[in-house]
């Protein structure tokens, strides 16, 4: 491996691509499991450390100036990597992560129905209250100061 090729696998130049394969919607439900794939594939010859699949929510409240967000991992699975990808060679890794839902006291309010379901509802919307569902994906290659990684938003009907 010439001098130009490891300063490029370093930056993550002609390195790994990593592409999350993930259905686009799921059932909404307190806890379940979404199955997928990553894909990988180089250039040049890499070794695969590990991967980290996460299940993310982007919890966002409030409007304007006073709107914040913050990030809650729903579920995370490790998977064990030790092996090499070849360049043009193409690697698909089957995985399942487990996911448990947070939910703010707006959304137990809602649950309850009838007039306490319409309180939670007019209370959510007030209070700007969105969620956004992602998929992440992180793969550590050896040979990277700049690992690949990829997210994916999920709908949950």
């Amino acid at each position: 491996m010439g001098f130009l090729t490891k300063i490029k696998n370093k930056l993550g130049i002609g390195g790994v691509k990593v592409r999350l394969d993930i259905p686009g919607e799921i059932p909404k439900q307190d806890e379940g499991e979404i199955e997928g794939k990553i894909v990988l594939t180089t250039k040049s010859e890499q070794e695969i450390v590990n991967m980290v699949v996460k299940v993310i929510e982007e919890y966002t409240k409030g409007r304007g100036d006073d709107q914040s967000t913050s990030d809650i991992e729903l579920g995370e699975v490790e998977i064990d990597g030790g092996f090499s990808i070849k360049p043009g060679e193409t690697k698909e890794i089957p995985f399942t992560v487990p996911y448990r839902l947070v939910k703010s006291s707006n959304d137990e309010l809602k649950e309850k129905g009838g007039a306490l379901g319409a309180l939670g509802k007019v209370s959510a919307f007030a209070s700007g209250e969105k969620s956004k569902y992602f998929v992440e994906a992180d793969v550590d290659v050896k040979s990277a100061a700049l690992d690949p990684s990829d997210k994916q938003m999920i709908k949950l009907v």
